[in-house]
């Protein structure tokens, strides 16, 4: 299968997080003249890595132990992963493949489900790369120390190479938003990819924070990838009722307190939280399959958010093009 972005879905794209029907997408990508520049074209090139490499743990919300093998993959193919444990039946990472996004981001093909792709997919999108094959053999990717650090860093070990064809990104062409409540969140024009991000908890560590970031010159690894998931202690036991967090631990979270948090440890950065949830964003928002041209703005956002955008993005047809980059 080398199904992998919006750009070649020629099916139906749905977040199917039990509160958006499913839509049509396939007259929306037919294939495209635009290009961004003008006169001489300076196209930047798909890349995908330089050879394979591998890594384990287990599932946050499974405990599940997982061996992930990213492999390289052919221009347009983007995020394919393949469940070697079950003779590598394929899930296309896009849009259309969402099957749930509560704790975490799952996907779905036919019956078959892969759990918390989120941060993977974040590393790859955040260092640029556009094309790989992930083979993992259980049912959910391992959440590693509860961020994208370690997957960033196999990443930069396998290298990045150029391949031949450019590099598409989605264009925001229309301001979309999307909201419940008082969370929001919304794309609008820009010439780069950048993320605006406030979060709002009644916590002594936390409360509002927001951070501002634009997605180039080595920001993912200096700035993003190395933010932790957290959670909080009085909502540990009715996550474990539902048979979530399995695997969690101080080792792959930061656990709050009412008062404060129970790791020993540090944190990484002041503001620790409104980078992981930048993260989050980086990667539910790979499930584009291309990086985007806009500006995302989100306030008291989550996973159900993102897909809720990407959704009505999609289906506002004026509001994107697919351009050469």
């Amino acid at each position: 299968m080398r199904s992998f972005s919006v750009a070649h879905t020629q099916h139906r794209a749905h977040a199917n997080c039990g509160f958006l029907p499913g839509i049509d997408v396939a007259p929306l990508f037919a294939k495209h003249e635009q290009t961004l520049l003008q006169g001489p074209r300076h196209l930047i090139k798909q890349t995908t890595l330089g050879s394979a490499v591998e890594t384990r743990g287990i599932g946050l919300h499974t405990a599940v132990p997982v061996h992930v093998r990213l492999v390289p993959a052919p221009p347009d193919t983007g995020y394919v992963f393949r469940r070697t444990d079950l003779g590598g039946f394929e899930i296309p990472a896009t849009v259309e493949s969402v099957a749930h996004c509560g704790y975490a981001t799952t996907l779905m093909r036919t019956g078959v489900m892969l759990s918390t792709v989120e941060h993977l997919l974040a590393a790859l999108r955040g260092l640029g790369v556009d094309n790989a094959f992930i083979e993992v053999d259980n049912l959910e990717i391992p959440i590693m120390d509860g961020s994208a650090e370690d997957f960033a860093q196999i990443i930069e070990r396998a290298g990045i190479v150029e391949q031949p064809l450019a590099r598409r990104a989605l264009l925001v062409r229309e301001k979309v938003s999307y909201e419940q409540g008082n969370r929001r969140i919304s794309v609008e024009p820009a010439d780069t990819y950048q993320i605006d991000c406030l979060i709002d908890f009644s916590h002594p560590m936390i409360g509002v924070q927001s951070l501002f970031v634009e997605l180039n010159n080595g920001a993912f690894s200096r700035d993003i990838a190395a933010a932790r998931t957290f959670g909080f202690t009085n909502e540990i036991e009715a996550l474990r009722k539902a048979n979530l967090i399995r695997g969690g631990s101080l080792d792959n979270a930061i656990v709050l307190t009412p008062e404060g948090m129970l790791n020993e440890t540090a944190l990484r950065f002041r503001d620790e939280f409104v980078r992981h949830k930048i993260l989050d964003i980086i990667g539910d928002l790979a499930l584009l399959g291309m990086p985007i041209l806009g500006k995302v703005v989100a306030e008291r956002s989550g996973h159900i958010m993102h897909a809720g955008l990407m959704s009505k993005l999609l289906r506002v047809r004026s509001a994107w093009d697919i351009v050469d980059m």
